[in-house]
């Protein structure tokens, strides 16, 4: 059997210097075939890596992008989060503003009134009464005889049921629930400023109620008791607290908080010396263990007058102001009034 076969002759430019190779027809085809096989091979080597070169720029890119997307995202909730405080924030103030001046037509002295109750089975007493008048006790119960741990109940979590692969599920930060929330305070937005409209158009209707209606804090300081019941400094049990105490420093001005009229001034046992001021409307303010009272009996006062100064005469433990509101005799929160937080 004839074997074929390429002669491959190599001729140098000395003279008489040539070089022979006799290569087998089949070994020649096998080389050219893998020759094309590896030079396929290299092309798509070579493809592979400029893709995943450019794939690589390509990553690099949306790295930045999206991490420049984060930056931007954390800004725009920051902004959201500070909307949304805005509005709650409204939203508390118009509250307020159409409970103290009884604009929707609702029990003020009622809803005003609602204080923290004392635990079951404490006796409570009255703080500060009238001259003239002895603090009755009296014990609070939760209705119904129940205990107000039992409460705690209602408010404790389901226990996760892990056997039935349940999962606990937590709020997720993404641009889904971002554009929801976006939403929903533009919506509120809207509500709000129709809201405040109405009321605004109601109580421009109401200015001499608005003048006579508490809306300022009356002293500068910070809260140390609120309304509601509290420990007594003196008995060391439950007692009603029905005012509001301010620390300030000693002879700090007091200001009064609406037009009104001045309706005692003098000194009481329990409160020191006393300023009362008749707003009107049913509503009544006092200002007990002031240092100094710089008004009369029948004296008209408009809103942020200067009626007394701090103190801490009658039945204090330190300088603070006991600011009290009472609509038709029934003390409220004051907190409630106070609009220039």
């Amino acid at each position: 059997m004839d074997r074929k076969t390429v002669t491959f002759l190599m001729v140098s430019n000395r003279k008489g210097i040539t070089k022979r190779i006799v290569v087998s027809a089949a070994w020649l085809k096998a080389g050219l075939a893998l020759f094309l096989v590896l030079s396929v091979i290299a092309s798509a080597c070579v493809v592979d890596y400029v893709g995943l070169l450019s794939q690589s720029i390509e990553n690099k890119r949306l790295r930045a992008e999206n991490s420049q997307l984060k930056q931007q995202f954390q800004v725009v909730e920051g902004k959201l989060n500070a909307l949304e405080s805005g509005l709650e924030r409204v939203k508390g103030f118009v509250t307020k503003l159409k409970l103290i001046t009884n604009v929707e037509g609702e029990d003020r002295a009622l809803k005003l009134a609602i204080g923290p109750l004392p635990k079951t089975g404490q006796s409570v007493e009255a703080e500060f009464l009238p001259a003239g008048r002895q603090p009755a006790a009296v014990h609070a119960h939760a209705p119904g005889g129940m205990d107000d741990h039992h409460d705690d109940v209602f408010f404790q979590k389901p226990p996760v049921d892990e056997l039935q692969g349940e999962l606990a599920v937590e709020g997720q930060r993404d641009y889904a629930s971002l554009a929801i929330r976006i939403d929903q305070a533009v919506q509120e937005t809207v509500v709000r400023e129709q809201g405040v409209l109405e009321l605004w158009e109601t109580l421009s209707e109401r200015q001499s109620l608005l003048a006579a209606t508490p809306s300022i804090k009356p002293t500068r300081g910070w809260f140390t008791s609120k309304f509601g019941y509290r420990i007594s400094p003196f008995s060391n049990r439950p007692v009603m607290h029905n005012g509001l105490d301010i620390a300030a420093a000693p002879g700090a001005p007091i200001y009064a908080p609406a037009d009104g009229v001045v309706s005692f001034a003098g000194y009481d046992p329990g409160y020191g010396k006393l300023v009362s001021i008749d707003h009107g409307y049913g509503v009544v303010t006092r200002f007990g263990h002031t240092s100094q009272i710089f008004v009369e009996v029948g004296q008209k006062i408009r809103r942020r007058d200067t009626i007394a100064s701090v103190g801490n005469t009658g039945r204090s433990t330190g300088p603070h102001l006991h600011y009290e509101v009472r609509v038709n005799n029934v003390p409220v929160d004051p907190q409630n009034y106070v609009l220039d937080e």
